[in-house]
């Protein structure tokens, strides 16, 4: 009888503390609560990542790899010293360059768009996270969407060569229009890199999607004897339009994509102001350049021209130092610009200009 009260007993005991543990998890892990987290998945370095076109790639810094730089017809033309290579970021050990020269925001989206042979971008992001712990991604797309803004400068400089009036006026004409078609393509660019880190465990404060806009290769301000084929070949005009309204304008939509996936945005759009190519002194853009030697080889031939007008290794090197400022702040807007120290620096953004 009493071996039988012992165990009734102990059998009591163990339910009252069974009880007590079932209310301590549902009120732990009750409606709104959240569960510890050990972290974001991948066992991998903390790797901060580039996506979108020429200005993350580095284009114009030179030194392009190997398998970058016309190999199987792939031009992307990465660069060791683009800025995801020179950001430095606490914790952050690593950095990936996925940007493609001239990629547009399809490419970077999720889907079957190639550029110089290359899959989707954000395709390539989700093997990546296989192997890294992706800590922040930074993008640069749009320009060659819509406002197609390589095309609007060989158009400018085509207008210079063949002394026709300046190419700005036909541009304006339907600039808004461009814009506004470019900014949901954008959007859903940023969206779908989101769809892949999301499908790859990641929650949104787990990383940061940080989309940067376009900062001006030229400026009005250059010496007459510049305005040639010695540097720079534009109409003074087409260069005050590029300059201010054209780039302008399109960092003011590009916030407006970036505001519509709540990712956080850095306004280039005076980055380069002084240091524009063709202004003398410390130039942070490369002016016309010709590889003179590709002209011997019929593949290379149409890329002789495609490192001009972008940012040189010195910028890439001011690109990033602007952005190892911004990052750490958790700011979710902010702007590069040249300080008084001949430093681009992080600052409040710009005022948003209206596409003119």
């Amino acid at each position: 009888m009493r071996g039988r009260y012992r165990l009734w007993l102990v059998g009591g005991v163990v339910m009252v503390v069974a009880a007590v543990v079932a209310v301590v998890v549902l009120v732990n892990v009750g409606p709104g609560a959240r569960v510890p987290r050990s972290g974001p998945p991948g066992g991998g370095p903390p790797t901060v990542v580039a996506m979108g076109d020429s200005i993350m790639a580095g284009e114009g810094a030179g030194d392009y790899t190997v398998e970058t730089n016309g190999h199987h017809d792939d031009w992307c033309h990465r660069s060791p010293h683009a800025a995801v290579h020179r950001v430095r970021l606490p914790g952050v050990t690593a950095s990936v360059n996925l940007a493609c020269s001239g990629a547009p925001s399809a490419h970077v989206a999720l889907g079957d768009t190639t550029q110089w042979t290359e899959p989707s971008q954000a395709r390539q992001l989700a093997r990546l996270t296989g192997t890294h712990r992706i800590s922040t991604v930074l993008v640069t797309v749009g320009a060659n969407d819509d406002p197609r803004f390589s095309r609007l400068m060989s158009d400018c400089l085509g207008a210079w060569l063949r002394d026709q009036p300046p190419c700005g006026h036909a541009i304006r004409k339907d600039w808004r229009q461009r814009l506004a078609a470019m900014v949901p393509k954008v959007a859903a660019a940023l969206r779908d890199v989101r769809t892949v880190l999301r499908d790859a465990g990641y929650e949104r404060a787990d990383y940061d999607l940080v989309l940067l806009s376009y900062p001006s290769p030229l400026s009005p301000a250059i010496p007459e004897h510049l305005r040639s084929l010695d540097g720079c070949p534009f109409h003074r005009e087409d260069l005050r339009w590029i300059h201010g309204p054209a780039v302008e304008s399109l960092s003011a939509s590009l916030r407006e994509a970036a505001n519509r996936v709540d990712a956080r945005f850095v306004d280039l759009s005076a980055a380069g102001r002084g240091h524009e190519a063709c202004t003398g002194g410390d130039e942070w853009f490369t002016r016309l350049t010709v590889d003179w030697d590709a002209f011997e080889h019929v593949q290379r031939a149409d890329h002789a021209t495609q490192d001009s007008f972008h940012p040189n290794a010195a910028g890439h090197g001011q690109l990033a130092r602007c952005l190892t400022e911004f990052l750490p702040t958790g700011r979710p807007a902010g702007a590069c610009a040249p300080a008084p120290d001949g430093a681009l620096r992080s600052g409040a953004p710009h005022s948003s200009a209206h596409p003119r």
